[in-house]
């Protein structure tokens, strides 16, 4: 406790105290702490690429994301949120991954999970690739019982096997369901789009209650009214929020593995992240950036900005 008893929360490091090109790589120059141990969030790594199954280098994008991250101040100018005056919020760094070995590396991030919300700390990820939420999802369920699910990607990740593999980055979501995880009739996957194999790589959610909301409904339009419409459906029920950078078009995020023309817009992004305030969310995600694709870092800046709008709407900053 501060003077007065008022509580001292972490602040970003300043651009006038140091170069934004100085000082550590922490996400948003945070301070660093070993554990979620007094936390209210956290920011936290997972370096990983052994799921994927096209282009590699997610295992950079935690670092990529922190590096970007140093552009951005504590105050959201639009939505009026200064989550560091009302949270504790640290970067309690990497989880540290088997790379040789996936299948031992879901149950290493499992474990770290249990440890992070053993702490009541609401975790916020960088990524790695989209076979993680799998594992967090497991931690995340264990605290909270099955949970709503909102979910932008360019892919519906629902695959039975990948290389007769069960666990890989396309995946992630049959798995859940399968391990009863997820609220079915509350999940929504938002920006779905390219080709594939069958109907099935996109009905296979419906049949299971999931809403699937095809880029093709989000074009030339403000997502604010569905996002108003999933928060009704939702309600109370605890929701993880897992975005994948592909869900944006290439022309704004090149930098990822499996990129699909026809995508979201940044602005379309925004809304979707602002859109859940109000919403229980428990734990949150920012997958597959690529940082050997993305010469300018405009995929990783893009990844870091709405990791910092998924902090900027999580309960205790409105509380």
């Amino acid at each position: 406790m501060a003077q007065g008893g008022k509580p001292h929360f972490n602040q970003p490091l300043g651009g006038n105290d140091m170069p934004r090109f100085g000082g550590a790589t922490t996400m948003m120059r945070l301070p660093a702490q070993a554990t979620a141990d007094g936390l209210d969030a956290c920011f936290v790594g997972i370096p990983m690429d052994i799921g994927t199954s096209n282009r590699t280098g997610t295992r950079h994008g935690p670092r990529a994301i922190r590096a970007e991250s140093c552009m951005l101040r504590p105050y959201n100018m639009a939505t009026g949120a200064g989550p560091f005056a009302k949270m504790q919020v640290a970067d309690i760094g990497d989880v540290p991954i088997n790379t040789f070995d996936l299948k031992k590396t879901v149950d290493i991030i499992t474990d770290a999970y249990n440890a992070i919300l053993s702490h009541d700390c609401v975790p916020l990820t960088l990524g790695g690739d989209h076979t993680l939420t799998y594992p967090v999802l497991r931690a995340i369920a264990a605290k909270h019982g099955p949970v709503a699910l909102i979910h932008i990607d360019a892919h519906a990740d629902t695959n039975e096997h990948m290389f007769g593999e069960a666990i890989a980055h396309g995946t992630p979501f049959r798995r859940a369901v399968e391990d009863g995880l997820l609220i079915n009739d509350k999940v929504f996957q938002i920006g779905l789009r390219g080709t594939g194999y069958t109907p099935d790589d996109f009905d296979w959610g419906r049949q299971q209650g999931f809403t699937v909301v095809p880029a093709e409904e989000c074009w030339h339009k403000s997502l604010t009214p569905l996002m108003n419409d999933i928060r009704a459906q939702i309600g109370s029920a605890p929701v993880y929020l897992t975005y994948d950078i592909d869900s944006l078009d290439p022309a704004f995020a090149p930098g990822t593995g499996t990129v699909e023309m026809g995508g979201l817009t940044t602005i379309q992004a925004l809304e979707i992240v602002r859109g859940c305030k109000g919403l229980n969310v428990v734990g949150c995600d920012l997958v597959e950036v690529s940082p050997q694709y993305d010469t300018s870092g405009a995929t990783a800046l893009i990844g870091s900005n709405l990791l910092y709008e998924m902090l900027c709407i999580l309960p205790k900053t409105w509380a």
